[in-house]
């Protein structure tokens, strides 16, 4: 073990008792724990003095984290500059866009065809040979470390790619292999599980369980080519956790836990966020304190909101340092359709009375699509809306079909059956850019691009991190060159996935083109979050009553200073405020107020208003 009094012990040892008690809670294995522990000094003893140094500034800043100036961009390797030198090359651009927290998607090694956009992942270790190397990629972390940009990058925890080493050893019966995985030989217990847990993709990907050639039957509650991982194994968590650790020693800042609510399973149950599954989460938190301290966890939970919060765990035992804001990101959009505010209001109060210390990631669009996860016994009670007919009139409106509605967009696992369909597309085309670009009408730009802007002052006033997707800095619209990839067509996400056009980020300077209005506003924007104290992660923030339903109003607070954000999701002027007296300045143009109580805002318009005389 460590030689007595080493940084290494000093932190094992403040764990070591509750490390013990949740392993063998798990596993009742003493040889297991002991190479667990073993493995945790090997991968500390491998850290680069850098990292090292990084550790510790980061120990003695727990919360740096937490500033109001960070800022995320999400982008695909290859669809942004080829390949990671490229990405390395293009750093002065992020720098440009304000980025200090870059999240790489998946590029580790996967099958072409059979890898679920990176998410079958056949080698922890090895980078997909067309984007480079991982020497290529432990080289980006490093520049990115000298420029201050935390780098983040998914681990996909569930499953392997059925190409990977175990799954071919498994396959080929090799001793050990096989209970990594859950193998039958019948399909008596299979049948079993899927009485009671729901399937991922009832459309694209039926069932949970895949018969191979030989016969066996192996659990794939994903894709048939993504083979779930068996947890109750610990030789599955130790090398799991090796992985994830050889990952943070190439200089990974932030590692994203994928579906991390699937990975414990167990008969008669739906095997979603089981009890097991927050122990492995706090035993990992636990592991990065000891090894690599400057390192976060990130839980990706696509879930309800009851669901997500618990895998912040306690300030006791935490487990993820961040989680997405899922919900919140859907309930934007049902709002931008309906032009009722009253349920993102709703949410908004629940997310506020959490603790402080729940650091959510927002976003407006990511990678995967849309799904309508929204508070439907409420919508039902309130506004008397049927949940299947609902979600209908949300993906028609956001697909064009409404007369004078200028949104584009396209469905995702589309099942007719259960009248579910997911949504893909930019946030530029779901806020009308792409359809008018098309008919070259100046005036539904102008609106188009405002309504954009708004949602991204929308994102940016709320407590956590902000991510942008790449390309929506200058608007980019859907590509549809998909829909002739042989490898793609089958999968509308790539529709918001497409090539960064280059052509539109050298007009982000024009201020005549729409391009040029998003990225200098944006950029705006987010300069006055980043000297604002009322954005700090600590602020108090509070849901007010705006005296419309349309108008969602948030009032920040942080000392002396008071921000009033306002938000017109409707298409129409609309006149809002709050009962607050007193002078205002508008943070964005400069207007001045005597009152905001009755304030004009412009369709799909927003207002920051900050107290006149507020402390400096």
């Amino acid at each position: 073990m460590a030689r007595k009094n080493s940084v290494f012990s000093r932190r094992l040892e403040r764990h070591y008792d509750e490390l013990k008690w949740l392993y063998h809670e798990l596993y009742c294995d003493e040889q297991a724990f002991g190479y667990f522990l073993e493995m945790l000094e090997r991968c500390w003893g491998e850290r680069k003095k850098p990292l090292r140094d990084q550790d510790a500034a980061r120990e003695a800043d727990p919360n740096w984290y937490r500033r109001r100036d960070l800022l995320g961009m999400m982008l695909y390797v290859d669809a942004f500059a080829g390949d990671l030198k490229g990405v390395e090359g293009k750093l002065p651009y992020l720098r440009e866009c304000g980025v200090n927290y870059l999240h790489l998607m998946p590029l580790l090694e996967s099958p072409k065809g059979r890898s679920d956009g990176g998410y079958a992942v056949s080698d922890f270790r090895a980078v997909q040979p067309r984007l480079g190397t991982m020497e290529d990629l432990e080289k980006l972390a490093d520049a990115c470390r000298r420029k201050k940009v935390s780098v983040c990058l998914d681990f996909v925890m569930n499953h392997t790619s059925e190409d990977h080493e175990w799954a071919r050893k498994a396959r080929a019966g090799e001793p050990g292999y096989r209970e990594r995985y859950f193998f039958y030989d019948s399909w008596d217990i299979p049948r079993e599980f899927e009485k009671t847990v729901p399937q991922v993709f009832p459309t694209t990907a039926p069932g949970s369980f895949t018969q191979l050639e030989d016969g066996q039957i192996v659990m794939t509650n994903f894709y048939p080519y993504q083979w779930d991982l068996n947890y109750a194994n610990p030789t599955v968590f130790n090398d799991m956790t090796e992985n994830l650790l050889f990952l943070a020693n190439r200089g990974i800042d932030v590692i994203r836990l994928d579906a991390i609510p699937y990975i414990w399973k167990e008969l008669g149950t739906n095997c979603r966020n089981l009890p097991q599954v927050h122990t492995l989460a706090r035993m990992l938190r636990m592991v990065c304190e000891v090894v690599c301290p400057s390192v976060l966890l990130l839980g990706e939970v696509v879930m309800e909101p009851a669901k997500v919060a618990p895998y912040f765990g306690t300030p006791e035992k935490p487990e993820c340092h961040m989680l997405y804001n899922v919900t919140t990101m859907a309930t934007t959009w049902h709002t931008l359709a309906t032009g009722d505010a009253s349920l993102l209001k709703r949410q908004m109060e629940a997310v506020c009375s959490l603790p402080k210390d729940f650091l959510f990631l927002n976003y407006l669009r990511c990678h995967d699509d849309i799904g309508w996860g929204l508070d439907y016994p409420w919508l039902g009670e309130r506004f008397g809306w049927n949940e299947v007919a609902h979600k209908r009139y949300l993906n028609d409106w956001f697909t064009g079909k409404f007369s004078g509605n200028n949104a584009r967009g396209e469905l995702y696992n589309d099942d007719p059956r259960l009248g579910d369909a997911r949504l893909c597309g930019t946030t530029a085309s779901l806020c009308g850019l792409e359809a008018a670009a098309f008919e070259g009408d100046p005036f539904k730009l102008e609106r188009a691009a405002a309504c954009d802007l708004t949602l991204h002052a929308w994102m940016l006033s709320q407590s956590g991190i902000p991510v942008i997707y790449s390309g929506d800095e200058v608007g980019q619209l859907n590509d549809y060159t998909y829909h002739d990839d042989p490898d793609k067509r089958e999968d509308s996400r790539y529709l918001h996935r497409g090539a960064f056009q280059w052509g539109l980020a050298e007009l982000r300077t024009d201020a005549d083109a729409y391009q040029g209005k998003l990225f200098q506003g944006l950029r705006r924007l987010e300069s006055i979050r980043a000297e604002e104290p009322c954005f700090d992660a600590g602020a108090d923030v509070q849901v007010m009553d705006s005296g419309d339903s349309r108008v969602l109003a948030l009032c920040r607070r942080s000392g002396g200073r008071e921000l009033v954000c306002l938000f017109n999701f409707s298409g129409e002027f609309v006149h809002a405020g709050a009962d607050r007296e007193g002078g205002y300045t508008e943070l964005m143009y400069g207007t001045k107020y005597d009152s905001i109580r009755d304030i004009e805002l412009w369709p799909n318009g927003f207002a920051w208003l900050l107290r006149d005389g507020a402390a400096d």
